[in-house]
């Protein structure tokens, strides 16, 4: 209708405007460290900011397309130099690196430490140990496309379980608690380090690779748009002991992350403040 088209003031348009570019979209992926970050530096756009934040979670590669298409502004869990060393071959012209939101991160074979193995090498041999299984996450992660290659440079035997983040978490801890041997898909930083003893197999090939960072990426031109936006991000850090604290907190508090990061976030005032850009 001709109406509704016309109606609009200079002062609405500039008002609806403003709102737009009051609105911040972040991608994740159900991963615990991205569902932290990305809870976390919501409730400071909004608490802190006063910046709308449209939050989606959805699989690793609809995030990256996402972002490189414009549709969404950040993600802030991108793995490299390993992990997600292809999505950011396909589509890092069209993305922007902010740099390291958390260092020293990793990838690998999990077990429980009552576990009597220490390698990956040595899971053929216990095959009827752990059923031929080996529990892991989402498929398009890039742990799963590692521990494919790792299954092919060791031979391993086994069938790699497809799941999620949490159903991972669920079958490590129902083994745990009647004392069964179990190998996931594993990385750090991650809440289940803290809970249960555990110990990462040794990986002589290096198919898993060594340490890793966290990485913020962007679309291309939201600094020019939400330049205060794109300060923060590159403020935005955490350390092993922080991110930890938080990852914990949300999964054993088990309501809302956003609520639960907001509650966090008022408790660290102080590193809060560190993040938040100069005037």
């Amino acid at each position: 209708m001709v109406f509704a088209l016309s109606g609009c003031s200079k002062k609405e348009e500039a008002s609806n405007l403003q709102s737009e570019k009051k609105t911040v979209k972040l991608a994740y992926v159900n991963w615990a460290e991205g569902i932290a970050m990305t809870n976390l530096a919501a409730a400071i756009l909004e608490e802190k900011m006063g910046y709308t934040v449209e939050r989606t979670m959805a699989d690793v590669a609809p995030v990256f397309t996402s972002v490189a298409s414009g549709n969404t502004d950040a993600f802030l869990d991108v793995w490299l130099p390993v992990t997600h060393e292809e999505y950011m071959k396909k589509y890092g012209e069209d993305l922007v690196d902010l740099g390291t939101v958390y260092e020293n991160a990793m990838l690998g074979l999990v077990v429980p430490s009552y576990v009597d193995i220490d390698s990956i090498e040595q899971l053929n041999e216990n095959k009827e140990l752990f059923g031929g299984e080996i529990v892991g996450i989402d498929a398009g992660a890039g742990l799963m496309e590692a521990t494919q290659k790792a299954m092919e440079a060791y031979e391993l035997d086994y069938h790699l379980l497809t799941g999620s983040g949490t159903t991972m978490t669920a079958a490590l801890s129902k083994a745990i608690d009647v004392g069964n041997p179990i190998v996931v898909t594993g990385w750090a930083p991650h809440w289940k380090f803290a809970r249960w003893d555990l110990k990462v197999l040794e990986d002589s090939k290096k198919i898993f690779g060594d340490v890793e960072n966290i990485h913020i990426v962007t679309r291309k031109g939201l600094e020019e748009d939400l330049p205060e936006v794109v300060a923060f991000l590159k403020n935005f850090k955490l350390t092993d002991e922080e991110l930890g604290d938080l990852m914990g907190v949300i999964e054993d508090d088990g309501g809302e992350p956003f609520e639960i990061a907001k509650a966090w976030m008022k408790d660290h005032d102080e590193l809060i403040q560190s993040f938040l850009p100069s005037k």
